[in-house]
């Protein structure tokens, strides 16, 4: 039987709940051409968004911190990964772009859903490829016998 241990328990929560959220995401945004065409969908796209991207997003954005301060508690060095800072500005501008989108759709703007996905897309990539971002070096420890042992110097 496998072993499942809680903090990869949480990670697979964190995709599930990003994946679940950027898939409709799409799908809203797909939604927003009928909308205009036919009286009877007109909200539908804000209310959507509103239930599902958003909260899957926000879901998604407090398992991550919560991931990230884990990995601090224990001892880890997360910023040591330099896609990290990446991944934090991109996934804070996500969740500020989907806290608007219902606003915008309900006025018939696609701006903020659109910006919206093309950071879900952007967050994704620099997650999946994070090898190819690097780590920082680590700083050589300087101890008080660091001197030259040359006289006179």
């Amino acid at each position: 039987m496998p072993h499942f241990d809680t903090f990869t328990l949480v990670r697979w929560l964190h995709i599930v709940t990003l994946a679940l959220a950027g898939g409709s995401a799409m799908v809203v945004l797909l939604l927003v051409g009928f909308e205009e065409s036919r009286e009877d969908l007109k909200g539908l796209t804000s209310l959507l968004w509103k239930r599902t991207a958003a909260w899957g997003f926000r879901f998604a954005f407090l398992l991550g911190l919560g991931l990230l301060l884990w990995k601090v508690k224990i001892g880890a060095m997360p910023f040591d990964a330099v896609y990290l800072s990446w991944k934090l500005p991109l996934a804070t501008f996500l969740l500020m772009f989907s806290e608007m989108t219902p606003k915008a759709l309900a006025a018939g703007k696609r701006g903020a859903p659109m910006l919206a996905f093309v950071l879900f897309l952007l967050v994704v990539f620099v997650s999946v490829n994070h090898e190819a971002f690097g780590y920082k070096a680590p700083k050589a420890h300087m101890g008080p016998y660091t001197g030259s042992m040359e006289s006179g110097k």
